[in-house]
């Protein structure tokens, strides 16, 4: 189809999806996959619990990349800088890339601690990371605090504990997550995790912590202290978009897409051959109006497709199509509870409980804005919420015609 030169930056899920996408589009020109770290592409999900439980490694987690004589991998070279005008990507290791086109994956990171910490005091975005937590807690006096009880850290949390390590989780809302689903949905997986035997400290968060040269606990902001032999930051990431700073890019955290994945300049056009997918990325959404950055698998899955057709079918040959509706999901296990999200829980005015039965391990909750659907939850109830696709996807399909409707409309006027 072409002799160009596609460079994916993100050697992760978003960027091995767009280039498997690429290929399967037909694409057979030059391909060069640029990742920061020294392993071969990897899924993160299972960080948090088979990895960090130590019944997978990184064989069981690999992304498969078929053979290909036109692919080049180079990884432990992360991208510092991108040029526009002349299409060149820098590398840490001082060499730099032509590109025709450039697909930005490069995900994102561990929010850190504001301030210097004690060793013993780490994070989970890595298979290093994964791999060091996963030896903490192997010694025999290990204990654990989790500071954050969004899904990554309650994930870890349930796996350490199921273990057999004693566990801490601090969460500075009075119930986890429950600005993301609303008090019913956090209350439950409260009482998941102290059913667990896990120590969850709401309503406060950690003033400092204790220990020299490593850690030994923290001084919550109540009064009390936790001891612990490791700590486990799980407080957001934040997208590595830092080397695309000065780019000519525009940044909003995550880079600035169209509803194509079309990467945006900092005026507002569209910067010719460039598509920014994943975690890295901030995509128009029917549901708030707003471009919209989500940490979600299933979200860096769905914007490879769009994003290799984007790049293959360029607007000069004709009108890009109008890209598929997209409803955001997301699953989490915990305890044993496979927990499912649909459309944007956070947008609720209106939270309706379905069922809320805890010792069947079962919930089901819906949420509405204005009177309209924009969000279901379930514990195992999978079945449950594909009922709610449907209703979720013509929510998006209602807002999307009514919003290029009111464009219309502006541009006319």
């Amino acid at each position: 189809m072409s002799t160009r030169h596609i460079v994916v930056v993100g050697a992760s899920l978003g960027g091995t999806r767009t280039a498997q996408a690429l290929r399967e589009r037909g694409f057979d020109g030059r391909l060069t996959l640029v990742g920061d770290e020294p392993h071969l592409p990897y899924d993160r999900p299972p960080l948090s619990k088979q990895l960090l439980a130590g019944t997978w490694e990184h064989e069981e987690i690999a992304l498969p990349l078929a053979p290909d004589p036109c692919l080049e991998l180079r990884t432990g070279n992360p991208a510092t800088a991108v040029r526009l005008a002349d299409r060149a990507l820098e590398l840490a290791d001082g060499s730099s890339l032509s590109w025709d086109s450039l697909v930005i994956a490069t995900g994102a990171g561990a929010r850190p601690w504001p301030g210097p910490v004690p060793a013993g005091v780490l994070t989970l975005r890595t298979l290093d990371d994964a791999r060091a937590l996963r030896d903490a807690l192997r010694a025999p006096d290990a204990r654990l605090l989790v500071v954050g009880a969004g899904f990554l850290g309650a994930e870890a949390a349930a796996t350490a504990a199921a273990a057999g390590v004693p566990v801490t989780l601090v969460e500075a809302e009075a119930r986890p997550l429950a600005r993301n689903v609303g008090t019913a949905a956090g209350e439950f997986l409260a009482r998941l995790h102290r059913e667990a035997g896990i120590d969850l400290r709401t309503g406060t968060t950690v003033r400092s912590f204790t220990g020299t040269t490593r850690v030994t606990g923290a001084d919550l902001d109540d009064g009390t202290h936790v001891p612990a032999t490791v700590v486990l930051l799980a407080l957001g990431a934040v997208p590595r978009t830092e080397w695309l700073h000065g780019s000519g890019l525009r940044l909003d955290g995550a880079v600035v897409c169209d509803e194509h994945g079309r990467a945006r300049t900092d005026d507002g056009a569209v910067a010719e051959g460039v598509v920014a997918v994943g975690d890295a990325a901030r995509w128009p959404n029917p549901l708030t109006g707003d471009t919209l950055h989500l940490g979600h698998w299933s979200n860096a899955v769905e914007q490879a497709a769009v994003a290799a057709r984007t790049l293959l079918h360029p607007a000069e040959a004709g009108e890009l199509p109008e890209p598929p509706l997209s409803v955001p999901s997301f699953w989490s296990d915990q305890h044993g509870v496979r927990i499912r999200s649909l459309g944007l829980p956070h947008l609720a005015d209106e939270v309706r409980v379905v069922e809320y039965d805890l010792p069947g391990r079962r919930l089901e909750v819906a949420y509405h804005r204005d009177g309209e659907l924009v969000g279901a939850l379930t514990a195992n109830r999978v079945r449950r919420l594909a009922d709610y696709r449907p209703r979720l996807a013509e929510t998006l399909r209602r807002r999307r015609t009514a919003a290029v409707a009111a464009a219309a409309a502006a541009a006319a006027g």
